[in-house]
């Protein structure tokens, strides 16, 4: 039996940071890496898994009780974001955690700090698992996939826990926007899911931001700059020109809560060419076509200031919010608040501010809400997350699945 700290810290020392600048799926092989490994250990346990040409890994165990219960289902992704190295990771293991500033040893001068984080001061006496400073961690979402597959495993040893049929799914590319683009969900066969790649214990999501991407290519005018005047055109300028013309205070910094945003992810090129690339993100769909609307009328004004071939814009929607698909079936929230209670948890339902796979899976047919899977900071060289907030997670996820046997 192995332990979920021993399991988590495996499935991290892998590098499955996903690809945004290809259009393969999955789209970095090395996600594949991670995908086999947990495809053959749930193979050793004796569940039926499969891995498909897309990267998906889908398991079933069989209900062992004869009372007909809903099929309900775990999903988490393998791929870690590609804002920061996933690569050599080197986890630092911190027991009993007393409050202080934790020195992560890979930069010198670089701690984790409770007068920046003060969330740390919730987790005294707990063990902590941190990066070294060189990497991010990879607890989103590798923390999801260890405590599902710890269920697994708690499942597979205790044949007396009583259970539906259950199914299991790991993802590639979430972190991305295409985790489950190519995802079928009647072979999944599930009647309900959750994605388990929430953060800090207690939390419960089933809405989430409506989300489009945005790339503005900017046209300019290159001319020898000694000769330059009333001939350049400097796309470079014109770009930073209309990225002021978004307001300010609707950027990711200023906001929270059910706020909306614009937020510029990259801007690249010179005099001759440039493109930004931005993210556009709310919860209101009224307020989120107006926030697109936005951006394209900035883009005519620019065009019509500076000649109609100069700004093009290309607008694409990601997902969109699940809570009206999750409403009609409200009691997979309940039953989620209900699990989490059972293990001695505050439920916090709060609105995502991002996406999970499950908002797309939800709008396909499968509700889907969000569970925590315990950790903070992701994304960079700052995450980390307590080994008691991820075993809370593994048993909400067993009361889950009691609560669906008694249903």
């Amino acid at each position: 039996m192995e332990t979920l700290l021993n399991r988590f810290l495996r499935y991290v020392a892998v590098d499955t940071r996903s690809d945004e600048e290809s259009e393969t799926q999955p789209s970095a092989a090395r996600e594949l890496d991670l995908l086999r490994m947990l495809r053959d250990e749930l193979l050793e346990m004796g569940v039926e898994a499969t891995l498909d040409e897309y990267g998906y890994v889908m398991a079933s165990i069989p209900a062992n009780t004869s009372v007909q219960v809903p099929a309900v289902g775990f999903i988490a992704h393998v791929d870690t974001s590609p804002d920061a190295s996933g690569k050599d990771v080197r986890p630092q293991i911190i027991p009993d955690y007393d409050g202080t500033p934790i020195a992560l040893k890979g930069v010198d001068g670089l701690f984790l700090d409770p007068a920046d984080f003060p969330e740390l001061l919730s987790h005294l006496g707990e063990t902590l698992i941190t990066t070294d400073g060189t990497t991010l961690l990879g607890a989103d979402d590798k923390a999801g996939v260890a405590e599902i597959m710890d269920t697994v495993q708690y499942l597979v040893s205790h044949p007396e826990f009583r259970h539906g049929e259950i199914k299991i799914g790991f993802t590639p590319d979430e972190e991305i926007g295409r985790g489950v683009v190519k995802f079928d969900v009647a072979k999944f066969g599930a009647d309900y899911a959750y994605t388990v790649d929430g953060g800090e214990v207690g939390e419960l999501e089933f809405e989430n931001f409506n989300a489009a991407a945005a790339v503005i290519r900017v046209q300019g005018r290159n001319v020898h700059p000694g000769y330059a005047k009333g001939k350049m055109l400097h796309a470079g300028h014109v770009a930073m020109e209309l990225a002021a013309l978004l307001p300010v205070g609707q950027r990711p910094e200023y906001t929270d809560g059910y706020e909306g945003f614009f937020h510029l992810t990259a801007i690249k090129g010179g005099v001759e060419e440039c493109t930004l690339q931005y993210i556009i993100r709310d919860h209101d769909r009224r307020r989120f076509e107006e926030r697109k609307a936005l951006m394209a009328a900035c883009c005519d004004f620019m065009n019509a200031k500076y000649g109609a071939q100069t700004v093009s814009l290309t607008l694409k929607d990601q997902y969109y919010n699940m809570r009206a698909e999750i409403e009609p079936h409200y009691h997979v929230v309940e039953k989620a608040v209900r699990a989490m209670e059972m293990a001695g948890v505050q439920p916090k339902i709060q609105p995502i501010r991002g996406g999970t796979d499950g908002a797309n899976l939800s709008f396909r047919g499968l509700p889907c809400p969000n569970l925590f899977a315990g950790g903070l900071n992701f994304h960079g060289k700052m995450e980390w997350v307590p080994v008691e907030s991820m075993e809370k997670a593994a048993a909400v996820i067993r009361n889950l699945i009691s609560l669906y046997a008694a249903s």
